[in-house]
């Protein structure tokens, strides 16, 4: 389980920080953005949920320039920064929400788009039931998330440090499709990619984590101060996952 409220406190805090350190984020959201390329359907309304500072927001205002749109994030920080895309003449909506709980009438979105915002979930069936709520017939939903090998690399070398949580436990693919169905959803299509990410040092590693805000808030993790040798134990057992070319 996560603790929500901290998870909005790291968001809330990251909000300045999140785009020098949001590579992956950003790459992820391209790759998300150019699946609409196949899509003829013009939605008149979209909501990105999950939106952060408004990757997906600012393409989906260029893309759709004739919809309204709607950005929605647990932060209210993050939301404010997705207000903020666009241009003087037209501007997103935006709205401070949890995901789970959605504020909004039901059908009233054509299209429904999330990057990286699943694993933030408590509860996959209850968001997708949501989600399905909230869009129109033939509506559209489009997102990406983690999978369970995402991370791999930090929770084992945790492992050999103590028996304390340092990340999140993300969703198999197959639990995502069954919750869709479940909730409602037709013929939804899943798919997986790798994506490799290299830094020059394990600090580097764990300071983008922090910046980004997705620091560890599971429920179950230590809540006290992390002592310096066990960072130092830490680091040192990274070094299996030290690459030829010296980086991690």
């Amino acid at each position: 389980m996560l603790d929500k409220k901290t998870t909005r406190l790291h968001f809330e805090r990251a909000a300045e920080s999140y785009d020098g350190s949001a590579v992956l984020q950003r790459e992820i959201a391209k790759r998300l953005g150019e699946r609409l390329d196949y899509i003829k359907q013009q939605p008149k309304t979209a909501l990105d949920v999950g939106s952060g500072t408004g990757f997906i927001t600012k393409d989906l205002l260029k893309r759709y320039p004739k919809a309204s749109i709607v950005a929605l994030d647990l932060a209210h920080s993050m939301a404010r920064k997705s207000k903020q895309q666009g241009s003087w003449l037209r501007k997103p909506h935006a709205i401070c929400a949890d995901a789970e709980e959605l504020p909004l009438k039901s059908g009233c979105f054509d299209l429904l788009i999330s990057n990286l915002m699943l694993q933030w979930s408590n509860d996959l069936n209850k968001i997708f039931s949501g989600f399905h709520s909230v869009l129109a017939p033939n509506g559209l939903i489009l997102f990406s998330t983690f999978g369970p090998d995402t991370l791999h690399e930090l929770r084992q070398s945790w492992s050999s440090v103590d028996n304390v949580p340092h990340t999140s436990q993300f969703p198999d693919m197959h639990e995502i499709g069954d919750a869709m169905l479940q909730s409602g959803f037709i013929n939804p299509v899943t798919d997986m990619e790798i994506i490799t990410m290299t830094y020059s040092s394990v600090r580097q590693l764990m300071r983008d984590i922090k910046q980004i805000g997705a620091s560890n808030t599971n429920t179950e993790r230590s809540k006290g101060l992390m002592g310096k040798q066990k960072i130092k134990d830490f680091e040192a057992a990274y070094e299996q996952f030290k690459t030829e070319e010296g980086l991690y």
